[in-house]
Formats: structure tokens, sequence, C-alpha cells
């Protein structure tokens, strides 16, 4: 069974990132969600809200798809926590030209290291590309209303966090 490696800070789930999941679940059975943690960058949620909203942003939104997923920290190179894990695919989301020639340098070097690994590139939705965590962040912090960016359960955690 092929598994599929989604790495990501994730910081927080955005509707970018469910989109990019739910198409990453409809070409494997299985996606290992792989966030990021990074000792000098301060995130605003901890590992386990973040997993916590991950698992349950798919839950609410696709639950007969919940237990197709795992959730996993890593500190390292994607390519060696996707080994790790038993992944044979990089899942990489995309949303317009500049994450593609990004994304292409990254699947280039990935590619060096990891010969055995596979990078696909799945394309963001319409809605969902403008969408990043850090601009969520940002409008949520200056309060403004992020609903439609997030999942609903991201919605009420940020509101909490940030106390909007």
């Amino acid at each position: 069974m092929t598994k599929a490696f989604y790495p990501g800070s994730f910081d927080p789930m955005t509707n970018g990132h469910l989109d990019v999941l739910v198409q990453a679940l409809n070409v494997v059975p299985e996606v290992i969600v792989a966030i990021g943690i990074h000792p000098g960058k301060p995130p605003l949620f901890s590992y386990e809200e973040r997993a916590e909203l991950i698992r349950q942003s798919l839950s609410d939104a696709f639950p007969d798809r919940a237990t197709s997923i795992s959730v996993v920290a890593f500190d390292g190179l994607a390519v060696d926590a996707a080994r790790k894990h038993g992944a044979r695919l990089l899942v990489r989301g995309l949303r317009d030209g500049t994450d593609l020639d990004y994304e292409m340098q990254m699947a280039g070097m990935n590619h060096q290291m990891a010969p055995d690994l596979q990078t696909i590139f799945l394309p963001a939705g319409t809605a969902s590309r403008p969408i990043t965590a850090t601009l969520v962040r940002q409008i949520a912090a200056m309060g403004g209303n992020v609903s439609a960016f997030v999942p609903a359960a991201v919605l009420r955690a940020l509101q909490s966090k940030l106390k909007t």
C-alpha cells in the first residue's frame, strides 16, 4: 500500500491545506500529515493543537476519510521523515507559478537525496489559491474575519487563542 507524506507547518491548517489533503487521499489510501517542528520559529499553535485541528478538520469535512490520515511531527529533512514512516510519495500543493518554481527546486533536491521517493504536485482549488497560513495568522491577529479561509474547528481555535 502506497503512503503519501504531506509535510508543512500547518500553523494553522487552512482550507488550502485541506484541499490538498483531500486530493492526496484521492490518489493514495493513506496520507501522513507531517508537522514540521522548528525550535527557532515559535508557532501560534503547539504541535498537539495543530495535530488535533488537522484531524478535526478532516473529520468534519470528510468523516469517511478521517481514518485515512495520521499526523506526525518531524524536525529534520522531510525525505528522512518520509522514509522513516514508510512513505513513497511526497505531496506538495501549488497555488501559482511562484510555488511551482520553488517546489521544482525542492523536488529536484529531494530526488537527489532520496531517489526512491516521488514528489507529486497537487493544484490548489480556485477558492484556496490566495490562502496562506501566514496571511491567515496576520488577518486573524488584527481582528479580521478568516472564516472563508479556514475550517470551522480552526476558526474557533483562532478566535479562542487570539480572543477576537
